[in-house]
């Protein structure tokens, strides 16, 4: 990334405003990184840019409209960014980010940026220090920062009350996990539009997931065979994968193994189109075994 168009833009503020470097570090960093941060030498954090933005006068996504950048609003980013570890399982990386940002002002100072937050330290005390009790805790603290009954729910609302589901899935609470995903699916009956289309088939697969373990594997086939509909039609290439096992898994149950194998096939391909080596792994020994 080219850091350079943010510090001329830093430098040339401070001068209009008549403080040196020195000054403008003072109370935020050292003269030194205010310099090298100019000089395009490196990128300010959250909370230094946000100080810096203060004392120059202009709002901090002001930096991110300017010159080459690719970013336009610094939440979004790091909501990108959480996003992206979530799904590389880099938890470690998450936790880092979290307490970066609890220290920014543009987040706890807002409700619905400091639930990002909240959900993700909830996502770290569930899958890293298998605390059920903080994860839930956390998770619930999140969704009621901004949720009410007076109005639909967000996207980000639906993606906490799955992660809930989910934990409750992993705990074998089947009922607990089916009554979190009804509700997200009743809210998305409600929705017009979706900004992100891949909650729709994740809600599904962790349906028919929860599905088959209760024994009902047709039912669970009809909720992935929805959730791959819905992938075709928005040209996700999610859940492809994902879906075309889980209804392999179904049939394998049921030893109807040729239908198995036929799901599983096209599974494989997705995996390895994604260059998911261990689910490619996984399938291939199964494969061999069936």
């Amino acid at each position: 990334m080219d850091y350079s168009a943010i510090g001329k833009k830093i430098r040339e503020l401070r001068k209009g405003a008549g403080l040196t470097q020195g000054e403008l570090a003072e109370g935020v960093c050292t003269q030194a990184l205010v310099s090298r941060m100019e000089k395009g030498d490196i990128y300010p954090s959250a909370a230094a840019l946000y100080q810096i933005s203060l004392k120059l006068g202009v709002d901090v996504n002001y930096f991110f409209e300017i010159g080459t950048t690719p970013r336009l609003d610094y939440v979004l980013e790091v909501e990108k960014q959480l996003k992206r570890l979530r799904v590389n399982f880099k938890f470690d990386e998450i936790l880092e980010l979290v307490k970066t940002e609890e220290k920014n002002p543009l987040f706890y100072n807002d409700p619905e940026k400091l639930q990002l937050l909240y959900w993700y330290k909830g996502i770290y005390a569930f899958e890293v220090e298998k605390d059920e009790e903080a994860a839930f805790f956390l998770l619930n603290e999140a969704f009621y920062l901004t949720a009410s009954q007076k109005k639909a729910r967000t996207e980000r609302e639906m993606e906490i009350l799955l992660s809930i589901g989910t934990i409750h899935s992993s705990l074998h609470q089947h009922d607990e996990a089916l009554d979190y995903y009804d509700q997200i699916e009743s809210s998305l009956k409600a929705t017009e539009q979706l900004y992100d289309k891949t909650i729709k088939p994740r809600l599904f697969y962790n349906i028919a997931r929860v599905l088959t373990r209760l024994g009902q594997y047709d039912e669970s086939t009809v909720y992935c065979k929805k959730a791959l509909n819905w992938c075709i039609e928005e040209e996700l290439l999610w859940g492809l994968g994902e879906l075309n096992y889980q209804i392999g898994y179904n049939y394998e149950l049921v030893n109807e193994t040729e239908k198995a194998i036929l799901y599983f096939t096209r599974a494989l391909h997705m995996f390895e189109l994604r260059g998911n080596e261990k689910n490619v792994t996984f399938l291939n020994e199964k494969m061999s075994r069936l």
